[in-house]
Formats: C-alpha cells, sequence, structure tokens
C-alpha cells in the first residue's frame, strides 16, 4: 500500500530516485514507526510522514517522522552521535553492525556563577568514551582533546567566562534547546554537532540568562565526570571538581534564535 511520505528533494537525491519510489510506494518504508523528533508512535499509512536522513561521517541513517514534528530533510551530525542513535531508530536496516555501547552526548543545562554574573550554560557529557574517528576504540577516551583540537579551551578552574569559539552556535528556539550547531565542511552551512531528539524546555531564567548575554557557555567532560546533578549548586561543584581534575573543556557560543 502507498505511504504518505514526504520525500524532499535533498533527501532523494542523497537517496536515489529508484530508492525515494520505492519508499513512496510502501515497499521500504515501515507502516508503523517511532518519531524521530518527539518519540511517539507514528503510521505512514494514516498520516503524513517526513523522511529524514541522518549523515554522519561514515554512515547514513533513514528514519521517520510526523510531517507535524519535522519537514523530510537531511540532518548532519557526527559519526559518535548517529551510532548512538542507530538503537533507537526504526526502519533503518544498513547500519546493523553498530556496537551496542556506542555513546550518547548527554546535555544538562544550567546557570553558572563567572564575575559576579549568572551565565546560561550547557554541560556536555557522552555516555561512553569516545574514540577518535577510524580507530576501533579501546585505546582510551579521545573526546576532550578532540574537543581542543576544535578550540574548547581547557578549564583548571572556574573563574572567569571562557572565549568564544567562531562558527559554533547554540539554536534556541520558541524557548526551546533545539541543538548546537558547528561549522560545516570547507566554510559551508553550519551543521549539528549535538541535536535534541525533541526540543528541550529551558527555564525562564536560564533564557534570560542568555537573551541578556546573546551566548551561551559550553562545559564538556569525558563520561563519568559530572554525571546528572538535580540541582545547579551540585552541578557548580561537579564542574569545579572536574576542572581541578583536567577534566573539563568549554567556549562561549553565540546564541541563535531567541
Amino acid at each position: 500500500m502507498p505511504r504518505m511520505l514526504d520525500v524532499s528533494d535533498d533527501v532523494r537525491a542523497e537517496i536515489g530516485d529508484e530508492e525515494a519510489d520505492r519508499l513512496l510506494a510502501g515497499e521500504n518504508a515501515p507502516g508503523s514507526y517511532d518519531c524521530t523528533s518527539c518519540r511517539t508512535q507514528g503510521d505512514s499509512e494514516q498520516e503524513r510522514t517526513s523522511t529524514v536522513l541522518f549523515i554522519g561521517d561514515e554512515t547514513a541513517v533513514l528514519a521517520f517522522a510526523h510531517a507535524t514534528c519535522l519537514p523530510s530533510q537531511i540532518v548532519q551530525v557526527t559519526e559518535e552521535q548517529l551510532q548512538g542513535a542507530v538503537r533507537s531508530i526504526t526502519g533503518d536496516q544498513r547500519p546493523a553492525e553498530a556496537l551496542p555501547q556506542q555513546a550518547v552526548l548527554g546535555v544538562t543545562s544550567g546557570l553558572v556563577m563567572l564575575g559576579g554574573e549568572l551565565h546560561p550554560a550547557l554541560v556536555v557529557e557522552p555516555t561512553a568514551p569516545i574514540a577518535r574517528p577510524g580507530t576501533t576504540g579501546g585505546g582510551g577516551d579521545d573526546f576532550l582533546p578532540l574537543l581542543i583540537e576544535q578550540g574548547f579551551m581547557p578549564l583548571p578552574q572556574l573563574t572567569e567566562v571562557p572565549p568564544v569559539l567562531h562558527g559554533w552556535s547554540v539554536l534556541l528556539a520558541v524557548g526551546q534547546l533545539h541543538a548546537v550547531l558547528q561549522p560545516g565542511s570547507g566554510g559551508g552551512s553550519p551543521v549539528a554537532w549535538w541535536q535534541a531528539h525533541q526540543p528541550l524546555q529551558v527555564t525562564d531564567s536560564w533564557r534570560a540568562a542568555a537573551n541578556k548575554h546573546q551566548q551561551v557557555l559550553l562545559f564538556a567532560a569525558p563520561v563519568g565526570s559530572i554525571g546528572r546533578q538535580p540541582r545547579e549548586d551540585l552541578l557548580r561543584d561537579a564542574l569545579d571538581k572536574a576542572a581541578a581534575n583536567g577534566k573539563l573543556v568549554a567556549s562561549a557560543m553565540p546564541l541563535a534564535g531567541t
């Protein structure tokens, strides 16, 4: 039975006309699926459904979303993020060799006091060690070295605002956190370094601070350094400890959106 699928020109160009036509004819598309945006179930036989192609450095994953949640589009992501998401995306058959221990980036928002002012912050911590692309892992955690190569600064203590990382930005739309964007390859359009499966709510005070400073501080630490802290004072304590242990990098990023 033909599916109520939307396949954008960009997605069609990437997957090819033959594959796109098979999807539209219902040959390769699932009936029911978990929406890649809101994570609730959808039915491509009963409601308009978008095809969303996630592209990493070496892997591409075709996912599905309610057309009311996302338009059909291509989303550029890191290979680590893509491999970590493979297990939760239905309807994809290609990366069946995905490893069960692939890392996913966890993101926590909070306010951090620096120089007598509250600054909006995002704290990024993977769920597992990050291997350098092209390696098989097992040789340690390259998360911080990879970020330092991108321009993040090691932070021995939280005393002042870290420098701005040019070309990166934090996408906030309608008061919700959508993505952290990094420069595209060859000076192209920005791509998502991290993207929320569904937009994350932030507090009114966090959004007010973001609007005031027009930038967001991003702190990153290896797995096991910060953890999920229920209060901002505990989050600050964990950040201070990670910094003292040489396990914290940071940057300031302009705010994109409102």
